[in-house]
C-alpha cells in the first residue's frame, strides 16, 4: 500500500536545544504501530483494513521522522484516518474492544498506553490535532527574523491567526471533555495517560482561550480606536480565564509527564493577568474626582506591581519545571505592562502620597468587575464516516457483520 517508508530523512538527529515557549501544551502524544490487519482480518471488508493501517502507519512515520513538525501533513492524515476510525466506534459494528492500540510519548519515544478501545483511540487522534494546533500557533508568535532594532516583531495578521487556531484547540479539547471521555469506561480511564485527564483537557482548551484573550490585548493596546474600558474588559477576562484553567488543574493528578510544569504555566500567567486588570482597574479608577477613587487607583497600581515581581519568579519557575524551557522575550500585552506598571505605580504613589497618609483606613485594594467571557471555542464536529462502512460495504464479506461476529464467538467456544 505504500505505507511502509518514509520519505523524509531519518537519522538525522538535531543538536540538542532548550525551547522556547510562547503557547504551552503538554508533550504531544503519537501512535505507535500496531497490528489492526490481524485484529479485524475477516471483520470488516479488506478495504476498509487496508485504509485504517495505511493511514495509521502514515500518521506514526510522520511522527516520527518529522518530530511533529509536519503540521499540515499530519492533519490531513488524522482527519481523513478519523472518518473511518468512527466506523469502529459503532455499536451496531460490535468492534470497539477488538483493536490494542497504542500510543506513545513523542518526547522520549517511551510507549506510555496500550489501550483495546475505539473511543480511547478517537480521543488520543483528536487530542492530536489539538496539540498540533496549538504547535503552529506557538511557532507563529516565535517569528524567526527579528527587526532591526533588535526587538522581536509579530505581524497583525500572524497574531489575529493564532487567536483564530488558538479557538480552534480549544474546540478540539472541548469536544473530547464533552463527547469522547464521557463513553470511555472508568477502568480504562485509570489506566490512560494522565495527559488525558478531564481537568487537564479542560484547563488546556481554557487556558487556549486565554493566551487568545492576552494577544487581543496587546492588539487592542497596539490600536489607538481601542478605549480604556476596552483594555480592562480584556485584561478581567485574561484573569477570569487563567483562574478557571488553574480551578480545572488543581483537582488532577499532576505526579507524572508534564503536570508540575503546565501548572507553573498557569500560576505565571494567572499572576501577570491579575497585574494586568489590576492596573487597567486603577487607571479607570484614577479618572473620578473624589480622593477615594485616586487613593484605590494607587492601591491597584501597587498591587500590580508587586504581582510583576511575583509574576518573574513563577516564570522562572516554570522554564526549571522539568523538561527546561525558555521564555520568549517579552512581547505584546506584558511588554507594555512591564514598562508601564512600575513607572505609574512610582509617578501616582508620589503624586498622591498625602491622600495615602491622611486616610490610611482606605488604603483598601478594590475588588475587579466581573465580565462575561468573549471568547469561546470553536465548534468541531466529527467527519462524516468513511463509506467503507456503509452496510451494503460490509455484507459483501459474505454475511452481516453482526453474524460473523456470533459466529466468531460460538468457534471460540466450541474449541
Amino acid at each position: 500500500m505504500g505505507c511502509t517508508y518514509s520519505v523524509y530523512g531519518v537519522g538525522k538527529k538535531k543538536k540538542p536545544s532548550i525551547p522556547e515557549v510562547v503557547v504551552f501544551a503538554p508533550c504531544m502524544r503519537t501512535p505507535a504501530q500496531c497490528d489492526l490487519q490481524r485484529a479485524l482480518k475477516g471483520l470488516i471488508p479488506r478495504a476498509a483494513i487496508d485504509r485504517l493501517s495505511c493511514l495509521r502507519n502514515r500518521i506514526v512515520l510522520v511522527a516520527e521522522d518529522t518530530g511533529g513538525s509536519a503540521i499540515t501533513e499530519l492533519r490531513q492524515a488524522l482527519e481523513e484516518y478519523l472518518s473511518i476510525l468512527v466506523g469502529l466506534t459503532k455499536k451496531e459494528h460490535g468492534l470497539e474492544d477488538l483493536v490494542e492500540f497504542k500510543w506513545k510519548n513523542l518526547e522520549d519515544g517511551r510507549q506510555e498506553t496500550i489501550v483495546a478501545n475505539a473511543w480511547f483511540e478517537l480521543l488520543s487522534v483528536v487530542h492530536m490535532m489539538a496539540m498540533l494546533t496549538l504547535s503552529e500557533a506557538d511557532s507563529l508568535m516565535i517569528p524567526k527574523d527579528y527587526s532591526g532594532s533588535g526587538f522581536r516583531v509579530v505581524s497583525t495578521d500572524c497574531k489575529r491567526d493564532a487567536v483564530d487556531l488558538l479557538l480552534k484547540a480549544a474546540g478540539y479539547l472541548e469536544f473530547c471533555v464533552r463527547n469522547v471521555l464521557c463513553r470511555i469506561p472508568p477502568e480504562i480511564k485509570q489506566s490512560m495517560s494522565k495527559d488525558l485527564q478531564d481537568g487537564v483537557l479542560e484547563a488546556i482548551s481554557i487556558q487556549a482561550l486565554g493566551q487568545g484573550t492576552e494577544i487581543q490585548l496587546g492588539l487592542a493596546i497596539e490600536s489607538q480606536k481601542a478605549t480604556l474600558s476596552v483594555k480592562r474588559r480584556l485584561a478581567c477576562e485574561l484573569l477570569i480565564y487563567y483562574s478557571q484553567a488553574y480551578q480545572c488543574l488543581s483537582g488532577c493528578d499532576l505526579s507524572n509527564g508534564y503536570g508540575k510544569k503546565h501548572m507553573w504555566f498557569i500560576k505565571w500567567k494567572f499572576v501577570e493577568a491579575k497585574a494586568a486588570a489590576y492596573y487597567y482597574h486603577g487607571l479607570v479608577l484614577d479618572k473620578g474626582s473624589e480622593p477615594t477613587c485616586h487613593i484605590s487607583a494607587v492601591c491597584c497600581f501597587l498591587a500590580a506591581q508587586e504581582l510583576l515581581v511575583e509574576s518573574k519568579k513563577a516564570c522562572i519557575s516554570f522554564c526549571l519545571a522539568a523538561p527546561v524551557t525558555r521564555a520568549p522575550p517579552l512581547w505584546g500585552a506584558m511588554k507594555h505592562l512591564h514598562q508601564k506598571i512600575p513607572e505609574v505605580a512610582s509617578r501616582k504613589s508620589q503624586m498622591y502620597g498625602y491622600l495615602l497618609e491622611q486616610e490610611k483606613a482606605l488604603q483598601t485594594l478594590p475588588e475587579l468587575p466581573d465580565f462575561q467571557l468573549s471568547l469561546r471555542p470553536d465548534d468541531y464536529e466529527l467527519p462524516a464516516t468513511d463509506p467503507a462502512w456503509d452496510s451494503e460495504n460490509l455484507e459483501k464479506q459474505g454475511q452481516p457483520l453482526k453474524e460473523h461476529l456470533k459466529d466468531c464467538e460460538d468457534e471460540i467456544e466450541t474449541e
